[in-house]
């Protein structure tokens, strides 16, 4: 008797990253947007599928998580180089933020969304602005990314744009409507997650009410921390404590919260960190560009800190690939620790199922297994860079690129095929990027 399935992956190496080590040639099942049975060998007799994908020279990976973005950043890309991180944001990011109005938020969205679906990230947690963010899950809903994502909390701080400083009571009314309408929409691929933006730009009765708001709905909180040396000093100034002792005095540390940076910690931050759960989102390509520095991860690491990546924004990085941060995580740390620091399996590791478990989503993503979400990421492994073959991990991490991404699955959904995005024409999107820059930088520019 034959069997049904809607979808069948052919011929790849699998890397299930259910073990590290573990990778053989075989097959994915996959029916009502789940992995029904992952084959070793080729596919089981008597399967047909309604759809096949093609893996042959190809590996076959757990979609990618990515544990800190911006996507409402992305039409800013190319515009707000040579700054660090505070004249970056008071001088650029801030004022680019303050002219979105909602037709450009929602391209931002879908450039920065369709900028990681095709290069192979399914997951992200994503750090939006203060307004029109209904719209960058309307974007996310129809381009088929599992997104976790909030708003931006800003009630104070010195150059916020006054289009950015909210009502504190108003600011958490809207992250509650918003999350209500969100919060496990699209079959439950969309999810909220609380996002006061750091502590220079959170007074703290909204961080307090940000913490407060998260723990009674059961949703995620984000923010920013101990990214840059002047940061950390304002900080302290303005709290009289550090940065990590400061949000962990207004409920912002914790198994539910994760934290973007964490380049300049003090030991008894990172003991915090640890003896909280907290979990750091390693962000090399950002820090690195703006000057911050580099997070010590195989230190926070063997303190017991949970570390996963991400590529933080299009205008502080220049691109949302995932395998530009697991590159760089790779090999930056070698400086300090040696180069067996950070082996490939581990950042490979990083960058799926410690990802999920970063957003309590491990128990639907992060490992190919019966039962599990049919989130997919299919490489191709016949480029230059990738030959001869080698550790499937090491090709991934050190050789391949976001241009290698092959085929994409989202619950089950192709939504990348043969490289190209397969739920938005591109021509169409590209327009409209075109178009909403051209709006919002015209409104960033003083009047004559």
């Amino acid at each position: 008797m034959t069997r049904e399935v809607d979808l069948h992956i052919r011929g790849g190496i699998v890397l299930p990253m259910v073990d590290e080590e573990e990778s053989f040639r075989g097959d994915l099942l996959v029916d009502g947007g789940r992995i029904v049975e992952v084959v070793h060998g080729g596919a089981a007799p008597g399967v047909a599928a309604r759809r096949t994908l093609d893996a042959s020279e190809a590996a076959v990976l757990p979609g990618f998580v990515q544990g800190h973005v911006h996507v409402v950043q992305s039409l800013l890309r190319h515009q707000a180089d040579g700054l660090e991180l505070l004249p970056w944001l008071r001088t650029a990011t801030w004022p680019y933020e303050a002219a979105l109005d909602g037709d450009g938020v929602e391209a931002a969205a879908e450039l920065g969304i369709a900028e990681l679906l095709c290069g192979g990230t399914t997951t992200a947690l994503d750090f939006g602005t203060c307004r029109h963010h209904g719209r960058v899950f309307e974007a996310a809903e129809r381009l088929g990314i599992r997104l976790v994502s909030g708003k931006t909390h800003m009630d104070t701080g010195d150059g916020v744009p006054a289009g950015l400083l909210e009502d504190t009571d108003r600011s958490l009314a809207d992250a509650a409507a918003l999350g209500e309408r969100w919060h496990g929409a699209a079959q439950g691929r969309l999810r909220y997650a609380v996002a006061p933006r750091f502590a220079l730009s959170c007074s703290r009765r909204l961080l307090e009410g940000c913490a407060e708001l998260a723990r009674l709905r059961g949703w995620l909180l984000q923010s920013h921390a101990n990214e840059n040396i002047t940061e950390v000093a304002a900080i302290r100034a303005a709290t009289g404590t550090s940065n990590i002792e400061y949000f962990h005095s207004v409920g912002l540390t914790g198994p539910d919260v994760v934290l973007a940076h964490g380049v300049h910690l003090d030991p008894q931050e990172i003991a915090l960190l640890a003896s909280s759960q907290t979990t750091i989102c390693h962000c090399p390509g950002a820090n690195l560009k703006l000057g911050s520095g580099v997070a010590d991860v195989p230190g926070l690491q063997r303190a017991g800190v949970r570390v996963v990546l991400g590529a933080d924004g299009a205008p502080c990085n220049n691109r949302l690939s995932i395998f530009h941060e697991m590159g760089l995580a790779a090999t930056l740390h070698s400086l300090r620790h040696g180069p067996s620091a950070m082996p490939a399996t581990g950042v490979l590791a990083m960058a799926t199922r410690e990802g999920a478990a970063a957003l309590h989503l491990d128990h639907e993503i992060g490992t190919l297994e019966p039962g599990k979400a049919a989130d997919v990421t299919v490489v191709d492994l016949r480029g230059w860079p990738l030959q001869p073959a080698g550790h499937p991990a090491s090709r991934i991490v050190h050789g391949a690129t976001a241009g290698d991404v092959r085929h994409v699955v989202v619950a089950g959904r192709p939504v990348v095929v043969d490289g190209q995005l397969a739920t938005a024409d591109a021509g169409e999107l590209r327009e409209k990027i075109r178009a909403a820059w051209e709006a919002t930088s015209s409104r960033m520019r003083p009047p004559a």
